[in-house]
């Protein structure tokens, strides 16, 4: 009968059931802090997307193009913070009222407003001290701003002309006619002779806004049009001594380099068949009807800006005399309606430049009132003197 050795078994410790696997950091469980502001990062940045894809409905060619650009971008950013939250992504967040209100502009105006907006948003983000917010988030926060400011600039160019005529004289009107009004009513006269004051002051200084912006910017515009080099070196080119010519003063009067000039007057006088190097060429000129100078705005227009304006603010201060009011009450109820609008004047120009609309509201309220004062108390001391 055989035999059969068994192989002996070692005793073992008991081992883990499953292999082992290597250290990993593991992240922290977030707080309850951390799920909220995710959660609220993750709502803004759905509402930033959804604000550049409405702009984008309203543009065209490139500007749409970068906007539906910036609308990815964005998307990136909100699955971060999904991948963050996971399951705790929860029910999607409200976002926050400055995202929602962008959003109703855009929707509903999609104007050069939303986009000033818009940079002052991505300017305040919070991601660069966030630690939960990736270096490339923050710094896309800082790109985004700049790209914001590049389109709203053009929004800017486009209005600056007319609308700064507008907003500049509506203000204007709202600060002499208040200071009129106020300075002739602390001089003791009749509320009548104050609201023929205001009445006539409101007419000759919308005049004289109307009359002193059309002078301005066609000026501007003249001296613009006389900078601009014609193309009389195309007529004149064929006749010219070849050997004796000022057309190379004309290119180096331009502003070309030495080189540049001189490919240009070989072109010019027909030395050249073609444009052998086309980086040494002037861009050709525009047509006549062509506008280059649209920043500048048209006399008419910023002229009709602002006599309108500078009236509609101008009535403001006179408004309770219009309506009977008399003493101190018209007078306190004027400085109340020109506050209020000295505050929207001040809060568009802030809109528009990428700052605060408060704080530039409270500065324009702060120097108009402060005019009024002024012109007040020296109503006070010439009423004194005189009476």
């Amino acid at each position: 009968m055989s035999q059969h050795a068994q192989p002996d078994h070692a005793p073992s410790n008991p081992g883990p059931s499953n292999p082992a696997q290597p250290n990993q950091p593991q992240r922290p469980a977030p707080s309850a802090a951390d799920i909220k502001r995710w959660r609220q990062y993750l709502a803004d940045e759905r509402a930033e997307a959804a604000v550049y894809r409405d702009l984008a409905q309203n543009r065209q060619g490139e500007e749409r193009d970068i906007l539906l650009a910036l609308a990815e971008a964005e998307g990136r950013h909100e699955a971060h913070w999904l991948a963050l939250l996971g399951q705790q992504a929860g029910k999607a967040r409200q976002a926050s009222f400055r995202s929602r209100f962008l959003g109703f502009l855009a929707r509903h105006f999609g104007s050069v407003f939303v986009l000033a907006l818009a940079q002052r948003a991505e300017g305040r983000s919070p991601y660069a001290k966030d630690p939960n917010a990736t270096a490339a988030m923050a710094a896309d926060e800082q790109i985004h701003e700049e790209v914001v400011r590049g389109l709203a600039t053009r929004g800017r160019n486009r209005l600056a002309g007319t609308f700064r005529a507008a907003v500049f004289g509506a203000n204007d009107g709202l600060v002499s006619n208040l200071s009129l009004v106020m300075g002739m009513a602390a001089s003791g006269v009749a509320s009548t002779v104050v609201l023929l004051s205001g009445i006539a002051g409101l007419l000759a200084g919308a005049m004289s806004m109307g009359a002193g912006e059309f002078i301005s910017v066609r000026s501007q515009r003249e001296l613009l049009a006389a900078t601009r080099p014609t193309q009389i070196t195309l007529a004149a080119a064929p006749k010219l001594d070849i050997e004796h010519n000022e057309l190379l003063l004309v290119y180096l009067a331009r502003g070309m380099s030495h080189e540049a000039a001189e490919h240009r007057v070989a072109e010019r006088m027909g030395l050249l068949s073609c444009d052998c190097d086309p980086s040494l060429s002037l861009q050709p000129e525009l047509p006549e009807d062509e506008d280059q100078h649209e920043a500048v705005g048209t006399a008419w227009g910023a002229a009709l800006s602002s006599f309108c304006f500078f009236a509609s603010g101008a009535i403001v201060p006179i408004l309770p005399f219009l309506f009977g009011m008399t003493g101190v009450a018209a007078l306190v109820v004027a400085g109340v309606l020109v506050g209020i609008a000295l505050l929207a004047t001040g809060g568009i120009v802030g809109l528009l430049s990428g700052t605060s609309p408060l704080t530039r509201g409270l500065r324009q309220l702060a120097i108009g009132l402060g005019a009024a004062a002024v012109t007040y108390l020296l109503g006070l001391v010439f009423g004194t003197v005189v009476g």
